[in-house]
């Protein structure tokens, strides 16, 4: 498609696409969110079953503490304006034995690069979970994604936090891990404050 494509025509395909619709065991249904204004940009990992049936994003448990975690209210959340939320794959990929499956490998690579670039507003981006860490920061990602966490000094001067997954499976990686909390959560909530109000 040409560059001079508009944003809502490409949002549009986005939303129709059906890329790998013979894996999906609900069917396709992106679900995403993102403005030309969006200053904050959260890169998360793939829809779950929830969120496909309701088509917003992040309308979970998971959700209510990501939010707690950046100090949001669910209005500024759903504001596409001030955040986009774009994951690795944008449909529900079904369910394993350990809990919902990897995003689809087709999704980001045929969307991320027509649709990123174009979010030229942000300010801070948001790498949740280990498959939206490996997108975002390449060989510069830890081994383990404690690992890349922990880094997170060094990857946020280069404007991209890493965090865990905000499903409650992680609840004992949290409660190991009590430098997250005491640490890294208040300087998430000033950076996501200062990028949601940076001048235009």
């Amino acid at each position: 498609m040409s560059r001079d494509e508009s944003f809502e025509h490409l949002m549009a395909r986005i939303r129709a696409c059906r890329l790998c619709e013979k894996h999906l065991p609900l069917g396709p249904r992106p679900v995403l969110q993102a403005s030309l204004q969006s200053r904050l940009l959260i890169v998360s990992q793939a829809p779950g079953r929830k969120v496909h049936e309701t088509g917003i994003p992040f309308n979970d448990v998971s959700g209510d503490r990501l939010r707690d975690w950046l100090g949001v209210d669910k209005p500024t959340f759903y504001d596409a304006q001030k955040i986009a939320i774009v994951p690795m794959g944008f449909c529900f990929p079904g369910s394993g034995k350990g809990g919902d499956l990897p995003p689809r490998p087709e999704c980001a690579p045929a969307w991320h690069p027509l649709l990123l670039p174009r979010l030229v507003q942000v300010r801070l981006t948001l790498a949740i979970g280990q498959y939206a860490q490996a997108g975002m920061l390449g060989e510069r990602r830890g081994r383990t994604l404690t690992d890349t966490v922990l880094a997170w000094r060094e990857h946020l001067a280069r404007g991209v936090l890493p965090l865990p997954h905000p499903s409650p499976r992680n609840r004992l990686w949290l409660a190991r891990n009590a430098w997250f909390e005491t640490e890294l959560l208040p300087v998430l909530r000033e950076r996501v404050a200062a990028a949601l109000h940076a001048p235009g």
